[in-house]
């Protein structure tokens, strides 16, 4: 699905999903989700919200104070 395969591993591939149900599910379920993610990467493009930089720094120091001071354990 990445890269065209050469004819004798697509063929040998095509064999396979002839008698496998669970990679032509399989494979069913990967062209979906690549469909889906297409579609939704030119939606999101055009109208993605961006941070301000003061957000930013607050977020950064958050995650920093966060890693020095760790919570305990739960029990």
């Amino acid at each position: 699905m990445d890269a065209r395969l050469p004819w004798h591993q697509r063929l040998a591939v095509r064999f396979h999903l002839l008698y496998c149900v669970w990679c032509r599910r399989y494979a069913a379920q990967i062209q979906f989700l690549s469909k889906a993610a297409k579609g939704l990467a030119t939606e999101s493009d055009v109208s993605a919200p961006k941070l301000s930089e003061e957000t930013k720094a607050q977020m950064q120091k958050r995650l920093e104070e966060a890693l020095k001071n760790p919570p305990p354990p739960s029990l």
